[in-house]
């Protein structure tokens, strides 16, 4: 049989947010008090985007070694195992210390329900509002979604591995970011608008 291709993008589905508003719905359930905040980001989360089959969510804490040390056994009952990934990628041009965009990562891959990459971060850090920006700033102007989609499935089809796919990804989020930060700016636009909270309705923003 072929081998399963190492990085894959494919169309939106419309499936993908219900998907992570269940799981959202449980982990914050499973993990309180802990949780803060848990939403649907990364380009699953953002209507009419190609994206790798995979379910990004972020789950906001006030401190990630607590968090990492409560959140162990209930992740491990759900098939997430953690990742020694531990630090975002700092925007070119931040002069930001590298630890304030550190993190703590679980994985989920090959079980029941959809594979998901569980990113965890400190409330309020730099790198868990880029990720709520840059989910926002597209959902705000769909006109880009097309193009942003194309380039990207256009780089999985030429480089076919995930490590390049990132290291060229990553500086077009840059650029994406430096558009959305004056448009969240001028709006107004804040992290954890109320009907993102889980306490409100979690999942919500999926």
């Amino acid at each position: 049989m072929p081998s399963q291709p190492d990085l894959l993008v494919v169309p939106a589905d419309p499936e993908w947010p219900a998907l992570a508003r269940d799981l959202t719905d449980d982990l914050t359930r499973a993990l309180a008090p802990h949780v803060q905040y848990a939403e649907h980001m990364g380009s699953t989360s953002i209507p009419g985007m190609a994206a790798k089959p995979v379910l990004d969510l972020q789950l906001s804490v006030p401190d990630l070694d607590a968090a990492a040390e409560a959140f162990a056994e209930p992740l491990a009952a759900r098939g997430f195992t953690p990742s020694p990934y531990r630090q975002d990628h700092v925007p070119a041009g931040s002069d930001d210390d590298p630890a304030l965009w550190s993190k703590r990562l679980w994985l989920r891959r090959g079980r029941p329900g959809p594979d998901v990459n569980l990113h965890v971060r400190r409330t309020g850090s730099p790198n868990e509002r880029l990720a709520l920006l840059f989910r926002d700033w597209f959902r705000a102007h769909p006109e880009a979604v097309p193009a942003y989609a194309r380039f990207k499935q256009t780089l999985a089809a030429t480089v076919g591995e995930l490590r390049p796919y990132v290291e060229v990804k990553d500086p077009v989020v840059d650029l994406v970011v430096t558009v959305a930060e004056p448009w969240a700016a001028a709006t107004g636009r804040r992290p954890h608008a109320p009907a993102h909270h889980p306490r409100a309705a979690v999942g919500a923003a999926g």
